[in-house]
């Protein structure tokens, strides 16, 4: 698997004006698929989330995908309505789906370092061990904050989505491939 051109190095040397706007424009795609979301009673709303945040390490490695999460989420925290719903502000990230959202940031980062490898089969290892994080975190603030057992929140916070989310991953690597090749022409 080729690597994008100075997209992958985590140097100050590297940081190039083509870095920089597509580390800001998979944040900005990561805003638009966030508004495809379907809310749900539990409170986390079924979202494009997952797909984005994997394609942002994929496409650009672990360093800048995950600037690109970081972009993302420091938008919704100063309340630019970034979040599903069109929501953002520092209550997004202490309520029922907070942790999620800082979920993001290690599944982005296993996405790219997976994306390292030039290996797709351990690209998408890293990607479900990322993934497995952010549900580990989603599931452990709203266990915190809803007083459900672990066990339950599990079940309402994590079960659900599990399927969507592993395909968002499965389908965002190839899609990464697509878009690597042709920024690479």
């Amino acid at each position: 698997m080729n690597h994008v051109p100075n997209t992958t190095q985590h140097t100050a040397s590297r940081l190039q004006p083509k870095t920089i706007v597509l580390t800001g424009m998979m944040a900005a795609i990561l805003a638009v698929l966030s508004q495809i979301s379907i809310p749900l009673p539990s409170g986390v709303p079924i979202t494009m989330q997952t797909f984005a945040v994997a394609l942002a390490g994929f496409t650009l490695g672990a360093w800048q995908g995950s600037a690109s999460v970081l972009i993302y989420l420091l938008l919704g925290l100063i309340g630019v309505p970034v979040f599903a719903g069109f929501s953002g502000g520092p209550g997004s990230f202490v309520g029922l789906a907070g942790g999620f959202l800082y979920g993001f940031l290690p599944m982005a980062l296993l996405c790219g370092l997976g994306c390292h490898t030039r290996k797709p089969f351990a690209a998408l290892i890293f990607g479900l061990f990322g993934l497995a994080l952010c549900h580990l975190f989603g599931v452990l603030q709203f266990a915190l904050l809803s007083g459900h057992s672990f066990g339950l929140a599990f079940l309402q916070v994590s079960v659900p989505y599990l399927g969507k989310d592993v395909l968002s991953i499965i389908a965002a690597f190839p899609v990464s491939l697509a878009i690597r090749r042709g920024l690479q022409r």
